[in-house]
């Protein structure tokens, strides 16, 4: 906001009306300084808008939401003008993707703090009672009446439409011995402990996640909506690197058009192992294994190596450009448009795995997907490493059409490697995976779509009750304001891995006695 002058300073102290609504200010009102948030300019004195009941929305969709804020009046304050406060609801799946039973099996129980502080008369015998994940009958429960049941419901009452499954006899029997051990008089009861439990626990396990993160990062979470925004921002604490803005259209559109996701392709509609560990063996059948290798850490690695964040500019000659000279390690990278051709011959020694990949829609299909196919590659775009290894294996290169010059270093592996070593020194496994998925979530936050944020431009509207609509807008200009050259780098990259254990460790060792079932991002499949 642009500094007041002395006369607006006295206007505003002696206004006496609000410039928006135009009522008079009353003694409890908080009055504000109105002013244009793109100029700045001071518009006039007006009550804060902070009133009991406003909704405030950060929405995936009309029927999802990464978080609401509501205002509700304080139940104390000495000040009339401060009688209200705002309460921001946020997901914790947002944060921590897994259960509340799997987060608190990984908690010693000297770390459930809160909960130990409601329950502090119950035995450590107790206590893991409670602290274990129950069950409910949530189907069964569909009316109050039911709340007035003087008995568990039988396990066949545990069943879940949703799931297909009722619960378990481990389960039904942990529910028998908590209705017993607490005296529960009837379901309600039982469901009052059920939620206040999982409230306690929920309670406990992002406190501790608040305490691990402030202590490892210096940045609280609970001031965040998700982790990767989270980690994002203890990354760039950590790190101190710059991103360049990339304000050449052409460019964006460019490293947009190589940004790929991994390879997931079923190419063996039935393999079956058959060997003398396998209780089917048939000595008179060719011996065959069912293999499972998976690449640890692929998007770890990948985010060590060298990756671009600033001197985007293009080769003024890229028809000379020779790519297999540049270093892996080299302080200059590049990504580059170019034309490939596939050489027959090499049809039949990659039909397991063939090279660059390329969105299209499958024959009959309305939706893109990643397809590995032997066509000719025409205006690919791809990392240089990329290039490089496509061109050991055999491809020919036939075009170079443009090449993006960059700066690059490893500047995320000091990251990378600081969360690897906390997971190491991690004195339980709730730790351990917490530091894991601050490694993950950075990639995510690398390849955030900004074509799918929104703005105030009505696009459709949900009436959920005669008091209360839900409207979408969508954006009518979309801001390029994230580092997509650093996610793109990571997929491609990552990729390379995938193809160098198939090309150069298993058909060398194997030879043509093996077959890829099925591959995905980070793994294969073998029949051997």
């Amino acid at each position: 906001m642009v500094e007041l002058t002395e006369d607006k300073k006295s206007e505003f102290l002696l206004a006496t009306h609000c410039h928006v609504c135009g009522k008079p200010f009353q003694p409890e009102d908080k009055r504000v300084r109105d002013h244009c948030h793109l100029t700045g300019h001071y518009r006039g004195p007006k009550i804060a808008n902070d009133f009991e009941g406003g909704v405030d929305l950060l929405p995936l969709t009309k029927e999802s939401y990464i978080s609401f804020s509501k205002t509700v009046k304080k139940t104390q304050t000495d000040r009339k003008w401060d009688r209200y406060v705002k309460l921001r609801f946020v997901d914790s799946y947002k944060f921590l993707a897994a259960s509340i039973e799997t987060l608190a099996s990984y908690l010693n129980r000297d770390k459930l703090r809160i909960t130990r502080s409601e329950y502090a008369d119950l035995s450590a015998e107790d206590l893991d009672l409670l602290t274990r994940k129950g069950v409910f009958p949530y189907e069964y429960v569909n009316g109050a009446d039911k709340l007035r049941d003087t008995e568990l419901p039988p396990r066949e009452a545990f069943y879940s439409s949703l799931t297909d499954e009722t619960a378990s006899e481990s389960d039904y029997e942990h529910a028998t011995r908590v209705w017993r051990r607490f005296r529960v008089r009837d379901l309600g009861e039982y469901s009052d402990l059920y939620l206040k439990t999982d409230v306690l626990l929920l309670a406990d396990i992002f406190e501790n996640f608040r305490d691990a993160c402030s202590a490892s990062y210096g940045l609280d979470p609970a001031h965040y909506y998700t982790l990767p925004g989270y980690t994002w921002d203890a990354m760039l604490r950590y790190i101190g690197v710059s991103f360049e803005l990339l304000t050449d259209i052409d460019i964006v559109l460019f490293v947009e058009r190589g940004i790929r996701g991994g390879l997931s392709q079923c190419l063996l509609r039935y393999a079956r192992a058959n060997n003398r560990h396998v209780p089917t063996h048939d000595s008179s059948q060719p011996t065959t294994y069912l293999m499972y290798y998976d690449v640890n850490n692929l998007y770890g690695w990948a985010m060590s190596e060298s990756l671009p964040y600033a001197n985007f500019q293009w080769l003024d000659d890229p028809e000379n450009f020779d790519a297999t000279t540049v270093p892996t390690d080299s302080d200059v990278g590049y990504i580059l448009e170019v034309d490939l051709e596939y050489p027959r011959d090499l049809h039949d020694a990659h039909a397991d795995l063939s090279l660059c990949p390329t969105r299209d829609k499958p024959p009959g299909k309305r939706q893109e997907k990643l397809l590995a196919t032997f066509y000719d590659k025409l205006r690919y775009v791809t990392h240089y490493r990329n290039l490089q290894q496509c061109l050991r294996l055999g491809m020919h290169l036939t075009r170079v059409r443009r090449v993006l010059r960059f700066a690059q270093s490893p500047w995320l592996r000091v990251y990378i490697e600081l969360n690897t070593a906390l997971r190491t020194r991690a004195s339980n496994e709730f730790e351990r995976n917490l530091y894991k998925l601050m490694n993950n979530a950075v990639f995510g936050k690398t390849m955030e779509n900004v074509r799918d944020h929104v703005d105030p431009n009505f696009h459709s509207r949900s009436v959920f009750s005669e008091n209360l609509v839900a409207i979408e807008l969508r954006r009518l200009e979309v801001k390029f304001n994230k580092p997509i050259y650093v996610g793109m780098s990571i997929l491609e990259m990552s990729k390379t891995r995938l193809y160098e254990f198939h090309y150069d460790y298993i058909v060398p060792l194997y030879r043509d006695c093996c077959r890829i079932a099925y591959t995905d991002t980070d793994s294969l499949i073998y029949s051997l």
